[in-house]
């Protein structure tokens, strides 16, 4: 009897509502490594994946902003709690994924890890930062308080496959919105693991939908879907910016546009992706009532 065992290929599914269901489409695609050597198969989502992940977001939504900020802090690092007890499986997928040694894609599990950690602190401070009592002249308190803006519509980062994901998508949760994210298309590994990560932590289903796929046909769906409400295009190529923001205009979306080359995740965060999809509500109240 031979000692040889035959490979194991794993198909990864996409990950909707807090499940993992397969594409509506039935398509999957081959995810290579750095080498051209097969990793996986990944499925290729189509439009209706892509209209089934905003439904989720949407109903998601009302709750994940109705916790208190303390929650969703506490909820985002129990994330990265677990995220770091996987550690070495993620360091495999991110090398694999990006052609990094090994010590690299430990190095970059570890920022990924600690970015996630720092949004989380953030949690219950970003409204003291967004946030404001403004000045008047009666008797009246007037207040700025920051609100989350609702569905964001996320295409990730296409060549850091994990800490780009992780800069992108933490923000948009902490301030109490959903996502639809699309992944990076020729790396999706990380997206999917940290997806499994998710599935079996504290955040809620719906909260994150993660679909794998060919961007420049999910993207404009996405762009163009009115029950979303903002996009962050970090990983949209440049061909393709033009045209998502044109179908952004339809229901006045929130656009965040990435800059002339992507963006190095490696540069210490700020808040400014935090709020960049926050509004503002304004509130009067009289004196002495």
């Amino acid at each position: 009897m031979s000692d040889e065992r035959l490979a194991v290929r794993k198909t990864y599914k996409l990950y909707i509502g807090g499940a993992f269901p397969r594409s509506e489409s039935g398509r999957s695609y081959v995810v290579v490594d750095s080498d051209g050597a097969f990793l996986a198969n990944a499925a290729q989502g189509s439009r209706k994946d892509v209209r089934d992940a905003v439904v989720a977001a949407r109903k998601a939504q009302p709750r994940w902003a109705g916790a208190t900020a303390y929650n969703r802090g506490q909820v985002l690092y129990r994330v990265a709690e677990m995220l770091d007890s996987r550690r070495s499986q993620f360091a495999e997928a991110v090398a694999s994924s990006e052609g990094t040694s090994q010590e690299e894609a430990a190095a970059s599990v570890d920022a990924a890890v600690d970015r996630w950690v720092w949004y989380a602190g953030w949690s219950d401070k970003v409204a003291q930062v967004a946030g404001s009592s403004n000045p008047v002249a009666g008797p009246f308190f007037n207040f700025s308080v920051p609100e989350p803006t609702g569905v964001v519509g996320v295409v990730a980062p296409q060549a850091s496959s994990l800490l780009g994901l992780v800069s992108v998508l933490a923000p948009v949760l902490l301030t109490g919105n959903t996502a639809v994210v699309i992944a990076s298309e020729t790396r999706p590994l990380p997206a999917v693991t940290l997806a499994e990560v998710l599935a079996t932590s504290d955040l809620p289903g719906g909260v994150v939908n993660l679909i794998t796929g060919r961007v420049a046909e999910l993207a404009p769906v996405l762009a163009a879907h009115r029950d979303v409400d903002a996009l962050d295009l970090a990983g949209a190529p440049a061909s393709l910016l033009v045209e998502l923001e044109r179908a952004a205009v339809t229901n006045v979306k929130r656009v965040l546009r990435p800059g002339a080359a992507e963006s190095d995740w490696t540069e210490a965060p700020t808040p400014r992706r935090m709020l960049a999809f926050l509004e503002t509500k304004t509130v009067w109240h009289p004196i002495g009532l």
